[in-house]
């Protein structure tokens, strides 16, 4: 299945704070410089990392990361955003986003480098997910993609992760759109929240809705484990704060942090469900 595209342009900054992700002068650290050889090698930059010159004195992680960035931002942009994709990738592999990690980056290193990516049409998550800044460009199996990196961090209790970059949705509303779009061939935008989403649900043949003669057994718990699905989604839904979502908020201030935390989990787990029907189906 193939990932969005994720296009961005270097920057002095950028390229500055992604190289301090990789400095480790005063406690030696992952990723390794043949974690970082591998993927320059793999992004075509061979050419332009200094390891590979026996002329030229070897260097730090960060110095060398700087080099080769340097040499793509005037000579080779696109590989130089793929390394850039790929370093952040490895250093999130090694624990570097993770607090407690013996590879942590340091929070001040983090938040430097996702304070970069603020005027790209990329964003960098402060547990190091590169995605695209607004999904509404993005159809089919693409947006399949860039709703499942939402979910995978709802379900961790990222709260920036339920109303989605680009919409006016919530993970739930934009993932049951997607599976009726993909079904049907496009949705009401009129529609209220839960029929869009009995929309999604009977698309994928899952049920809303108790049918009216009880069914026993493993279909039975099939079906009370769905329609319990759908009515958490509602719920969920309910506690949007629709006013404060054009700040950022995907939730009424007066909520407890645990309640936001549960709220978030629960949106990760509905999406996600109907996420694998439409991969199943």
């Amino acid at each position: 299945m193939p990932e969005p595209v994720l296009a961005f342009s270097l920057s002095d900054s950028l390229i500055q704070a992604v190289s301090r992700l990789v400095d480790d002068w005063q406690s030696p650290r992952e990723p390794s410089h043949s974690d970082i050889e591998s993927v320059f090698s793999r992004v075509g930059l061979r050419e332009a990392d200094p390891h590979n010159n026996p002329a030229v004195q070897k260097v730090g992680k960060q110095k060398r990361v700087r080099q080769a960035l340097v040499w793509a931002k005037d000579n080779d942009e696109l590989a130089g955003a793929r390394a850039v994709a790929g370093l952040i990738s490895v250093v999130r592999g090694c624990g570097g986003f993770l607090p407690g990690s013996q590879n942590y980056c340091g929070e001040d290193a983090i938040g430097t480098c996702v304070a970069t990516f603020v005027e790209q049409p990329v964003e960098l998550t402060v547990d190091g997910i590169l995605r695209l800044r607004s999904l509404a460009s993005l159809s089919g199996r693409e947006l399949t993609v860039a709703l499942r990196s939402y979910v995978t961090r709802a379900q961790k209790g990222y709260e920036d992760s339920v109303l989605l970059a680009g919409t006016d949705k919530d993970i739930i509303e934009a993932t049951a759109a997607h599976i009726v779009t993909e079904r049907f061939g496009g949705y009401s935008q009129q529609s209220d929240f839960p029929t869009l989403l009995g929309q999604a649900f009977v698309a994928l043949g899952l049920d809303a809705q108790q049918p009216k003669h009880e069914r026993g057994g493993l279909e039975g718990a099939r079906t009370e484990l769905s329609v319990s699905l759908y009515r958490l989604g509602c719920a969920v839904n309910r506690f949007r704060n629709k006013a404060g979502s054009g700040h950022g908020r995907p939730f009424v201030p007066d909520l407890s942090s645990a309640e936001v935390r549960a709220i978030t989990e629960a949106a990760g787990v509905v999406a996600g469900r109907l996420l694998d029907a439409l991969t199943d189906s």
